[in-house]
């Protein structure tokens, strides 16, 4: 028995902004990065809230946020004696804000604080999900964290906030959108609701990441992306991911690579991983999984005849997709010296068997699994 909850609100398309004029007499606690501030982007918030409000601004989020700045932040949510968190930002400041509620509730006592997340990025659909990662600097890990305790209470999703992005980051953050949807379409916990949300995701994906890619200014791609950004979040709350993020989560701290990056170089290597493939046109049996990825090529009206086939033009209109987004596409690319994932290779295949997200990929992988993916990765 499956149980579907949609507990978040949202609000989207041009003018969604509009919605936060409705909220007065708060004091709100606002979660940002310092470029929006820096840039001015965050006047767009403040426009919009009536004057009854008072804001305190908590900017110090990095990429990647380390726990002592969600400490941080949770001590400033104290002592400003906020009554709502608005989360303005890309996954790291909405994956802080999440963190930062959670542990508000355990350390503060504060459970019916409103929560709004206002994407500013169309990448990790944070801010209908149920999960949130931090990482430990000193390590070089990241953690998943699951409640849903984090969900906000709503999500404003306005494409006039990603028009700026830069194309590398629509790149990045592109990927990371079409992963979460291949990634929760393929899950062990896959249902019909999460396969509608993943299938219309994928097909938005590649209709119109290229075009938000070549012209920031193109609103409508802007605004499709930042949905198929959500939807591909609704989805994968509900089945969690797969190895892709396990890996990703582990390599990309280790190598400084960032995570929607990381999650597209591992794309074409988990999916031939999982489906089993070998090239050539032989007709050796498919597994479920494979069965799965070549659904999603018909959907995408790609070349299918039977399962192989449709897994190997999934993997090459993946790659093609790249190649259009001017992506890197090995860790030899990315800077990585071979010496160095030689020697970081066990460590990241361990940590990836334990990462939470590895528990619902369609195979189950050993480290030997992992390893052989990272030097596939590597050139080539």
């Amino acid at each position: 028995m499956d149980k579907i909850s949609m507990k978040t609100d949202i609000y989207l398309g041009q003018g969604a902004l509009d919605r936060l004029t409705e909220w007065r007499n708060r004091r709100i606690f606002v979660v940002t990065d310092p470029f929006m501030v820096k840039s001015g982007m965050i006047n767009l918030l403040f426009e919009r809230l009536h004057d009854s409000n008072e804001q305190y601004i908590f900017s110090n989020i990095v990429p990647d946020p380390p726990v002592e700045i969600v400490t941080e932040g949770v001590e400033a949510l104290g002592a400003f004696q906020a009554d709502l968190m608005i989360a303005i930002g890309g996954g790291s400041a909405i994956d802080a804000a999440k963190a930062m509620k959670l542990f508000a509730q355990k350390l503060l006592d504060q459970h019916d604080m409103p929560f709004v997340a206002i994407p500013t990025t169309s990448g990790t659909g944070s801010e209908v999900t149920s999960f949130s990662v931090i990482s430990d600097k000193a390590k070089n890990i990241k953690y998943p964290l699951v409640s849903d305790d984090m969900l906000p209470q709503e999500a404003i999703l306005d494409p006039e906030l990603v028009r700026s992005v830069p194309d590398f980051i629509t790149a990045d953050t592109g990927m990371d959108v079409l992963t979460h949807a291949i990634e929760a379409y393929v899950s062990t916990k896959a249902n019909d609701i999460s396969d509608a949300l993943a299938e219309k995701a994928i097909k938005l994906v590649v209709a119109y990441l290229p075009r938000a890619y070549q012209d920031g200014n193109d609103l409508e791609a802007r605004e499709k992306m930042h949905n198929a950004s959500c939807l591909a979040g609704m989805a994968f709350n509900m089945t969690s991911l797969g190895l892709n993020h396990g890996i990703a989560h582990v390599a990309g701290a280790k190598f400084k690579i960032a995570h929607g990056r990381m999650n597209a170089l591992l794309l074409p290597h988990v999916i031939a991983y999982n489906a089993d493939y070998k090239p050539g046109y032989g007709k050796e049996e498919s597994n479920a999984a494979a069965v799965r990825y070549a659904e999603i090529a018909s959907i995408l009206g790609l070349t299918a005849p039977n399962a192989k086939s449709g897994v190997r033009s999934l993997i090459q209109a993946i790659k093609q997709l790249q190649k259009q987004l001017k992506m890197p596409q090995t860790l030899q690319e990315c800077g990585v010296e071979r010496s160095v994932l030689e020697e970081m290779r066990g460590a990241i295949a361990e940590g990836a068997l334990k990462d939470g997200c590895t528990a619902t990929n369609p195979r189950v992988p050993t480290a030997a699994d992992v390893v052989e993916i990272l030097n596939k990765m590597y050139q080539s």
